[in-house]
């Protein structure tokens, strides 16, 4: 398989503070790789210079086989025009123009405008009837779908994203990133930066950076996926908003540590407030999965495979690292919505559920 990006010892530095300081990564035609990091740890900048928005103070980077830094301005601007879609956080829409056209702008500045194929990507993400609507009458997943119509329309080898759902609620999050699984399927090489743990699984392999130095994913991937859910299920247990003590947490939950706790605040899933975690808005909705995972798994282990109440629980606990949202709707419908798990506790409700507009269940009670 082609190399699609290596970066050799790429640097970068602004007014002498290190962005990126020796990174070497190396992604794959085809393949789709997540960048991933707190905030500050040179996600962002990668991605600007692997797109040659940005150049390098140091170091190397070769993209589909070109070295960008071998390119002057006017060639890396056509470079990127020919080979590369980038999808932003902000969308960078033209206000005055309309979707349609938003799309057809970037194949005016690559070759001639097609309204037929431009209209044709639209369709292709589900937008063919607000073609001709402003980006002011669309809402924020229609306008990101619209940057994903733009970044594809020229047929681009390689498609970096910078945080693409992070302006989005839950519903146009799971839509853009449908989107992206499909591209993937398609064979497209993507890049995606993004610091939400949900996210990064989606993708093949996850490059992770801190204080611009790539660190060894397992280093800190397993830890935080081992402990994270356990902690936020304890909060979600706790109550609507969490509070529990630093100390209790620590403590009940072995092994975990107070820098993974600091890791998890960093991805947005917990606030520290004095000796007190309660959950940020990504937390809350991570956590009302992790149970909703957790107590499906419950039930299907003991109405399915009727085992006994301790390999319930050692199974459940298991099982539910390995699932899918897919998978997790897929077990809900098996089991016909249930209400409850084995021991009374409630099931939150996913989208696959409809329990006759009872709405989502309360927050809360022992297992």
């Amino acid at each position: 398989m082609a190399v699609a990006i290596r970066t050799e010892r790429l640097a970068r530095e602004y007014k002498g503070v290190s962005a990126l300081g020796g990174v070497d990564v190396e992604v794959q035609e085809g393949e789709w790789v997540a960048v991933m990091g707190p905030s500050g740890s040179g996600k962002s900048t990668l991605l600007n210079v692997v797109a040659g928005l940005d150049r390098p103070t140091g170091g190397r980077v070769e993209v589909l086989g070109r070295d960008l830094g071998a390119l002057d301005g006017a060639r890396l601007a056509e470079f990127r025009r020919d080979h590369v879609g980038i999808v932003f956080q902000q969308f960078h829409l033209i206000p005055y123009l309309t979707a349609l056209e938003n799309v057809m702008l970037a194949q005016y500045f690559h070759s001639m405008t097609d309204e037929a194929e431009a209209k044709g990507m639209l369709d292709g993400v589900g937008l063919g009837d607000r073609a001709h609507h402003l980006p002011s009458q669309l809402s924020g997943g229609e306008q990101q779908r619209v940057c994903i119509a733009r970044a594809l329309v020229n047929h681009p080898r390689l498609l970096l994203a910078d945080e693409p759902t992070g302006n989005l609620d839950e519903r146009n999050e799971r839509l853009v990133m449908d989107l992206f699984r499909e591209l993937h399927r398609k064979g497209h090489t993507l890049v995606l930066v993004t610091h939400d743990l949900d996210i990064g699984k989606l993708a093949q392999r996850r490059v992770l950076l801190n204080h611009g130095a790539v660190v060894e994913p397992h280093m800190v991937f397993e830890s935080i996926e081992r402990y994270s859910d356990e902690v936020l299920e304890m909060l979600w247990k706790a109550g609507q908003d969490g509070d529990k003590s630093l100390h209790h947490v620590l403590s009940e939950i072995q092994g975990i540590t107070p820098e993974m706790v600091s890791r998890m605040q960093e991805l947005g899933l917990l606030e520290i407030r004095g000796d007190n975690l309660l959950f940020q808005e990504r937390g809350k909705t991570h956590a009302r999965e992790v149970v909703r995972r957790h107590r499906l798994a419950e039930k299907l282990f003991t109405d399915v495979f009727e085992v006994s109440r301790e390999e319930m629980k050692a199974g459940a606990c298991q099982f539910e690292h390995i699932l899918s949202a897919e998978m997790t709707d897929s077990i809900c419908s098996f089991l016909k919505h249930p209400a409850t798990c084995p021991h009374g506790n409630p099931i939150p409700t996913g989208k696959c559920c409809s329990r006759g507009g009872a709405g989502p269940l309360p927050v809360g009670g022992a297992r």
